[in-house]
């Protein structure tokens, strides 16, 4: 059974800041891409076939991934994964992103995605155990652990800085954005497209 990816994370973030259900201070996650820009309003193109206009306000966060390994990923990095629990009963995941020394600690955690069969846990590679099809890592955070199985195919990224340059018609960007009482948008954060690497879509 395959579930679409939503993602980071873990990321994000700040750039991870996972899409758990809606209130007035949790951010929205919207994927989609760059419309237009204009310095000050971003228009996306949603992938649920929304036109979108993003008030991108002062000071705003713009980041991008840089594609990494499972084999890179070390004990007592801080990283994010959305997974989904399979037939097993064990946590599959869907993605990987490691966190700069910045960000540790960005929504430290272990919590479900709302409106979807996915978890969203960011949290201190406690240990890595080789498996049959691929590693398990064992993920501590605050007041637990979870363990991740993690597959040779599942896609591993490394958060890197980025910034509005970024921002051009076409490229592929995930906003997470807090909606006001009147249907507007102002981005809290933005991960977006860079030397052709698609942020976590």
């Amino acid at each position: 059974m395959q579930f679409k990816n939503l993602a980071l994370a873990g990321s994000v973030l700040l750039l991870s800041m996972p899409a758990f259900a809606q209130t007035a201070t949790t951010p929205q996650r919207i994927s989609g891409t760059v419309e237009k820009f204009d310095g000050r309003t971003l228009g996306v193109d949603s992938l649920d076939g929304q036109a979108l206009s993003i008030l991108l306000p002062d000071g705003v966060r713009i980041g991008a991934v840089r594609n990494s390994t499972l084999a890179d990923i070390k004990p007592g990095d801080f990283v994010g994964s959305a997974a989904v629990k399979g037939p097993d009963g064990k946590l599959h995941a869907q993605e990987v992103h490691i966190f700069p020394e910045a960000l540790r600690g960005t929504g430290e955690g272990h919590r479900p995605m709302a409106g979807h069969e996915q978890t969203m846990t960011n949290a201190v590679v406690e240990g890595i155990a080789i498996s049959a099809d691929g590693r398990v890592l064992t993920l501590k955070y605050a007041g637990g652990t979870q363990q991740i199985n993690v597959g040779p195919g599942v896609r591993v990224v490394r958060l890197i800085p980025g910034d509005k340059s970024l921002l051009k018609p076409g490229a592929s960007v995930v906003v997470y954005a807090l909606k006001a009482a009147d249907g507007s948008l102002t981005a809290r954060s933005v991960q977006a497209e860079k030397d052709g690497i698609k942020p976590l879509m």
